[in-house]
This record gives structure tokens, sequence and C-alpha cells, in this order.
């Protein structure tokens, strides 16, 4: 990606902050997950915005590579201050797309007011000797991990252990949540379950863009 991404826009005039969303390894910003997060945050006072990786505006299965994936993160947060102004910058994602968030503001000047993590993939499913935490002390800015205590990709507990190690940043627990926060329970269980993550993170992200 170079220049402007084709970006979605969940705007509301009464936001005090702004979020860029990038989606995981296996579906794009259009896919339903994404949507309702947008959505979601947007009618909580956060306006929004979403984008595809090159790979995924190409319709390619494969990922790029982590810089390839960066620099599409950089043209995206250009876009969001051409987009949203003044606001605060929240940046994060879900999985792999907040993965690459924390790449990106682990960087020197990113100038961002904090990044929210939806399912850190703290490593492999089976595979907890593959850890990709070492560059996430060297973020300074808040931090919000979004993770479920049943996450294949590292429980809210593997997360809860990095802290000490991140003074800047924050768990909230989904308990009985998976990898996309779907928890035991049926579907009755899921809106529910949904709502209080995007409460956690609207309430998490306003309060520090009053301190940006």
């Amino acid at each position: 990606m170079s220049g402007r991404p084709d970006f979605t826009l969940y705007a509301t005039d009464t936001a005090a902050a702004a979020l860029v969303i990038a989606h995981g390894a296996g579906a794009g910003q259009k896919s339903p997950w994404m949507v309702r997060a947008a959505r979601g945050l947007q009618a909580r006072g956060v306006s929004a915005a979403t984008f595809d990786f090159p790979y995924m505006a190409a319709r390619r299965k494969v990922p790029d590579r982590a810089p390839v994936l960066e620099a599409a993160w950089r043209d995206a947060i250009d876009a969001a201050r051409a987009a949203f102004g003044t606001l605060p910058l929240f940046i994060g994602g879900k999985s792999m797309g907040g993965r690459m968030a924390s790449h990106v503001a682990a960087q020197p000047a990113s100038g961002i007011a904090g990044v929210v993590l939806f399912g850190y993939p703290l490593h492999p499913p089976g595979r907890p000797d593959q850890r990709r935490d070492a560059h996430l002390p060297a973020i300074t800015v808040p931090v919000l991990f979004v993770q479920g205590t049943r996450d294949a990709f590292g429980t809210a507990d593997d997360v809860r252990a990095l802290l000490p190690r991140m003074p800047t940043a924050t768990l909230h627990e989904v308990p009985g949540g998976d990898h996309s926060f779907k928890v035991p329970g049926g579907t009755a269980r899921q809106q529910p379950a949904f709502d209080a993550v995007l409460d956690a993170t609207a309430a998490w992200i306003l309060r520090h863009a009053s301190s940006a």
C-alpha cells in the first residue's frame, strides 16, 4: 500500500477520540466481526475506521510480510489524521492486525495516543514457546489487551504475565472467550459478551483520550 488506503469511516460528530482497527489474517475489514466492532464503538462515542492490508485488497490468502503490513499501517495512520483532524488517535486491531499495530507503536515517534489489541496472538496455537512479545515492552503509550480466557493464541492469564514488563498496559479479560470473544452458552450469550468488550474498550479509550 502506498498513499491513502481504502478506509471505511464510522465517524460521529460527538466523538472525543478515534480508533483505527486493522483486520486479522483471515478476514478483511468488511467481515462481520470488524463491522460490529467499528459500529459498536461509533455508538459509544469513539469514531472508528477500518482498512484492508494489501494482500486482502488484492484478494490473496497469504498475508504480506511484516514490513509491508507495517508500511500499510503507517499509511493508515496518515489517512486517519487527515480524516479525524485533531482527535486523539488510537490504533489497534484483531489478532494479526493488532500485532502489526503494536509493532508500529513500538517504533519511535509513532505519535499515537494508545493501542487496543483485540485477541493478541501471543503465540501460534499449540506452540507457546514461539512467543511474539519481544517488542511489546518498547511501547510507551497506553495499551489495552482484550483477551479471552480460552484464546488458543494466548489466554488472558498469559497476557497478564506480560504486564509487569509493560507498565502502561491494561488487561480486559473476556471470561470464557475464545480468539474472537465467543463464549460458551449459545447464541443468547454472544451479544452481551461482545457488548461488554465494546463498553470496556470505549471507556478505556475515552479515559486516555482526556489526558492525551
